[in-house]
């Protein structure tokens, strides 16, 4: 980096330069994972343009500083993001870099996504106590407790486990860690983002993976797990399985409209297979009016994905599938959906989430979303 992190919104307003040609202030939250992931971001500029000059600025969000409320308590959309947009907004920043799935659907009129990096693993993963002897979350004992503050994550398992309890776990990923691992710790297990703990090299502590491969009642462990079904009347073959949060696993760089050099130097780092396959699950979302705190899930697979991150012009247009739900926040109702489409094109990705979520709601997923807004409603009175 050209310049130590600034660590609070006074020493960005300090440390931003006055802007030049070649300078480029990137903001992020200052989590250790963010800067690890914002590190990607400027590696990949530093190598499309050796001569940039790049200085990165952190700072904490409102969902940083309130490390105690469940994240579904919060009514603001934009809780990782409002305070580093302020500074983006008024110059003292050129872009952030943002985990997409903390990116409001709707942003403020004068920012956009300036490009979405190639995704990591945007599966969920369990991660269980060393200390126990458990594999899987249809091994757990009735009454263990699960650790996540994700209303997506615990309406997913209270639909199949209604046997297990939850219990909000908030902070960075060592800070949970930890609290897991503690002798005297009240969790049996806790679910995370599979790609957090990639890039935090922590991937060895994933128990196995949870994703929408649902091959028999029992969880199988390790890559493609699924979630057991218990006492739903439905069969397996016929059920999605588990389902991750829209644009869980990208990266995303929101800067301003109409700036044209960062846009410039943007344009050819942008994974075209991700950001096709994160718009129409962003799509999904927003015909959906949901956020962080309605459990809506997802997943987007490529057919025949050969990980690239473009597409041939000699090949038919490739095939995208989308996977999604949205479950009440106890698990009784649910709805779900999987559609595939060819597309090319962003405003083809666009239409496809609509699509999708139509179905949704022509199956009933309006008076669930409209309950979760109610009871909402009521607490916050």
């Amino acid at each position: 980096m050209a310049s130590a992190a600034a660590e609070e919104e006074g020493d960005v307003q300090k440390s931003a330069s006055a802007p030049t040609s070649n300078l480029v202030n990137i903001g992020s939250r200052k989590s250790r994972l963010a800067v690890i992931q914002t590190e990607l971001v400027h590696k990949a500029l530093r190598e499309a343009w050796p001569d940039l000059e790049i200085e990165l600025h952190t700072m904490r969000t409102a969902g940083d500083k309130d490390k105690v409320t469940p994240l579904h308590s919060f009514n603001a959309k934009s809780l990782w993001t409002e305070e580093l947009e302020a500074l983006l907004l008024d110059g003292r920043l050129d872009l952030i870099v943002h985990s997409l799935k903390d990116i409001p659907t709707q942003l403020p009129p004068s920012l956009r996504i300036g490009a979405i990096f190639p995704r990591e693993d945007p599966r969920d993963a369990l991660v269980m106590k060393p200390s126990l002897p458990y594999t899987s979350l249809f091994s757990l004992p009735p009454g263990s407790i699960v650790g996540t503050s994700s209303v997506r994550r615990t309406a997913q398992i209270s639909r199949r486990y209604p046997h297990l309890r939850f219990e909000n776990v908030r902070g960075n990923i060592d800070t949970r860690l930890a609290k897991l691992d503690a002798a005297d710790g009240r969790y049996a297990c806790l679910v995370l983002a599979a790609a957090g703990l990639k890039r935090l090299d922590l991937g060895h502590r994933i128990t196995h993976f949870l994703d929408s491969r649902m091959k028999e009642r029992n969880e199988g462990a390790g890559e493609g797990g699924g979630v057991a079904v218990q006492g739903t009347g439905t069969g397996v073959d016929r059920e999605i399985g588990w389902l991750h949060a829209v644009g869980q696993g990208a990266l995303a760089v929101e800067i301003r409209q109409g700036d044209h050099r960062i846009e410039n130097l943007l344009k050819d780092l942008a994974c075209k297979k991700t950001t096709l396959a994160c718009l129409s699950e962003r799509s999904l979302m927003r015909t959906l009016e949901g956020g962080c705190s309605v459990p809506i899930g997802v997943e987007t697979e490529w057919a025949d994905d050969d990980h690239s991150s473009s597409f041939s012009s000699s090949s038919p247009p490739p095939l995208l599938t989308m996977r999604a739900s949205v479950t009440s926040t106890d698990g009784a109702s649910f709805v779900e959906s999987c559609q595939s489409v060819r597309m090319t094109t962003e405003v083809e990705a666009d239409e496809f989430g609509r699509t999708v979520a139509k179905e949704l709601i022509d199956k009933g997923a309006g008076p669930i979303l409209q309950q979760i807004l109610l009871n909402r409603d009521i607490v916050d009175a």
